[in-house]
């Protein structure tokens, strides 16, 4: 682009305006970027390395499954639970009352619910709230000999003990905690567990003050009900920048394998931006949609008709005006025009008038003009007739 006295070839705007325009397209990418995005941690919206969009954008771009991202526990009421994987990340919240109830009932007619937690309590919550024995410790996990970059990141290994245990070698975990199978550990069986070097403290415990080293599961199933319920003691694993790490993905691929619905709730945790809930809570507002496309085909019907084109409408009433008498002027006689322009033009003789007023009757009936003409010409017009 060429720039010539402060004026933008091609587009004619001068440096101000310039400015002013980038500026405004930043802001409306920027605020469109903030409502569509979160840096919540575990965050489905979340595109960082702490969030979880890359396993959000995996579930819903699956066309064997429907991946749901849902913010309302009523979701479980309606779901066909025997084809139904739930995802539950790090809930920031507790299940209670209706929502625990709801939940519970869901597990209870054959769903399976995935609970992911490492040291907070709502999820502990939930495993109790809907009957099942395991829980997690709480705890900080370390392993002396099997980690990836650090102690605080151990690798488990798979038990083989389940079919899921198959499925995969190795989970590669980050700042995880312990699963305590609870005391009858015969219905719970581990998926994965760490090393015979392992060990559980607080954050700032070192190994000589370890009580003793040995394997942590960090991954149980159990019946619960007529349904399945899963316990991870690191939700980490799910994180855009573990997600990719041996195996961690397709441990929670062979979760949902067999499922025909899978929902990532977020009824209890954060990190819904405000664009991304309003279109959630729109799809659940079925009232919302059926107004939204009433007003949509009545828009429609209007244009069709014309009602809604107002240029069209501006258009008719100019032509409609154009048309329209002007009610102001005189009509006219033969004789009165003579009358007038004699009396006007006394000097003319009566040839010369005759010719004028024989033009001006020409004029109008061979419909040069569409509005009847005043007689307002000036003598110099008419001397040149």
């Amino acid at each position: 682009m060429k720039w010539e006295g402060g004026i933008l070839e091609g587009f004619g705007l001068d440096w101000p305006q310039a400015v002013a325009l980038a500026l405004g397209v930043v802001l409306v990418l920027a605020l469109g970027v903030g409502a569509a995005t979160s840096a919540t941690d575990f965050g489905p919206y979340n595109p960082s390395w702490d969030g979880t969009s890359d396993l959000r954008e995996e579930l819903t771009a699956d066309d064997e499954i429907d991946g749901t991202l849902i913010q309302d526990t009523s979701r479980y009421e309606t779901a066909q639970a025997n084809e139904t994987v739930a995802f539950v990340v790090a809930p920031e919240s507790t299940y209670e009352g209706e929502d625990r109830e709801r939940v519970a009932d869901f597990v209870d007619r054959g769903g399976t619910l995935v609970v992911l937690e490492n040291f907070g309590e709502p999820g502990n919550d939930l495993l109790e709230g809907v009957g099942a024995q395991a829980r997690v410790d709480g705890q900080l996990l370390r392993d002396t000999t099997e980690y990836a970059e650090s102690t605080r990141m151990p690798i488990a290994t798979s038990t083989g003990d389940h079919r899921l245990s198959n499925v995969f070698e190795q989970l590669t975990l980050n700042y995880a905690s312990a699963i305590d199978p609870g005391t009858e550990a015969g219905d719970v069986t581990i998926l994965a567990r760490t090393s015979n070097h392992s060990y559980l403290g607080a954050a700032d415990t070192d190994l000589e003050e370890a009580e003793d080293l040995r394997s942590y599961p960090v991954a149980s199933i159990e019946s619960v009900g007529n349904g399945t319920v899963v316990a991870v003691s690191d939700p980490s694993i799910t994180v855009n920048a573990m997600y990719g790490e041996p195996d961690n993905g397709v441990f929670i691929r062979a979760l949902y394998a067999d499922a025909e619905t899978v929902f990532l709730d977020y009824s209890h945790g954060d990190g819904i931006p405000p664009l991304v809930g309003a279109v959630l809570a729109f799809r659940g507002a079925p009232f919302a949609q059926l107004l939204v496309l009433a007003s949509i085909i009545v828009a429609c019907g209007l244009v069709s008709t014309g009602r809604l084109r107002p240029r069209a409408v501006v258009d008719r009433i100019r032509d409609r005006s154009s048309e329209r008498p002007d009610t102001d002027t005189p009509t006219l006689s033969r004789a009165d025009r003579i009358a007038f322009v004699e009396e006007r033009y006394p000097e003319w003789d009566a040839d010369r008038v005759e010719r004028v007023v024989e033009t001006q009757s020409r004029s109008r009936s061979d419909g040069q003009s569409k509005r009847p003409q005043r007689l307002n010409r000036t003598e110099t017009e008419y001397q040149h007739e």
